[in-house]
């Protein structure tokens, strides 16, 4: 296996876990009474909100929702198109 497609086999999974947590992070923000610190929402909380507290600190909630997960949602999942897309850099060196 070369370089390039281990990189693309460990990628992958991280950014579709990524993205699949940020979203569930946006059906949380619906549920405000939900400790963030309590199992099984902390499995949840705790691996985004190290993404979420520099980017909410550019762009403050706006009519009191926060929107900084969508924008991560969008950010990895553009990443994700742009290196492992049909046409991604890392599918192309393959």
């Amino acid at each position: 296996m070369s370089g390039v497609n281990l990189t693309a086999w460990i990628l992958n999974p991280l950014l579709g876990l990524m993205i699949f947590l940020f979203i569930f992070r946006i059906v949380l923000t619906w549920y405000p009474q939900v400790n963030l610190n309590q199992l099984p929402f902390n499995l949840v909380a705790w691996p985004t909100e190290p993404f979420l507290i520099p980017l909410r600190k550019l762009i403050p909630p706006i009519g009191g929702v926060d929107i900084t997960p969508i924008i991560w949602v969008g950010i990895f999942s553009l990443l994700r198109e742009i290196l492992l897309g049909q046409q991604g850099l890392l599918t192309l060196l393959t």
